[in-house]
């Protein structure tokens, strides 16, 4: 039974169900998921910034250098170029040389980009072993200050790898559908 209190306090009663599941989740239903993909790359940027504004003040206002905060900044932007690159970077959004691909038409267009999502796709899954074994190898190392194992440190790039192979799978899942690249790659078009 329907309260009519209740459905009066809902500002999108009446609407679609695709509006009301959008203004949580996006209209995909993967919003959340984005915005918290953009709120990590946020906070990498934010402690990139904090550790170079506290090296500056420690370095010229108290005379103490200090060598863990490049560090901190250094690993921020390693990860936060790799975790960017895997979840935030839109398809469009991504540098390329598209000189050929604009000689043809909306379906040589997916079949050119098809064929480079299946060489990047095989490329990657090749080297997926490979580098595997070199980040749980590089357990043995670990940074200068703050003795961060290299193995964790460098461990982003197997999830980076893993998120390439996927977001390439969807693009060749998307142009034998017919869809544009541009439409289909985001994390909130999935």
């Amino acid at each position: 039974m329907n309260h009519p209190r209740r459905a009066s306090r809902d500002p999108l009663q009446g609407t679609a169900p695709e509006a009301r599941q959008s203004r949580f989740l996006g209209a995909s239903g993967f919003g959340f998921l984005t915005r918290a993909a953009e709120a990590v790359a946020a906070a990498l940027l934010a402690v990139i910034f904090l550790a170079f504004i506290l090296q500056i003040v420690l370095r010229y206002a108290f005379d103490l250098p200090v060598g863990w905060t490049a560090e901190i900044s250094l690993v921020a932007w390693l990860w936060l170029i790799l975790w960017g690159a895997a979840f935030v970077l839109k398809d469009e959004e991504e540098i390329r040389i598209d000189l050929v691909q604009n000689l043809f038409g909306p379906r040589g267009r997916r079949v050119l980009g098809s064929l480079g999502s299946i060489a990047t796709v095989v490329l990657f899954a090749l080297a997926l072993p490979a580098t595997w074994d070199y980040v749980t190898f590089m357990k043995v190392e670990s940074s200068s200050y703050l003795k961060i194992r290299f193995d964790w440190l460098y461990s982003i790039y197997l999830v980076f790898a893993v998120a390439v192979i996927a977001r390439h799978l969807w693009l060749i899942a998307n142009a034998v559908r017919g869809r544009e690249a541009a439409a289909s790659t985001h994390i909130g078009s999935l």
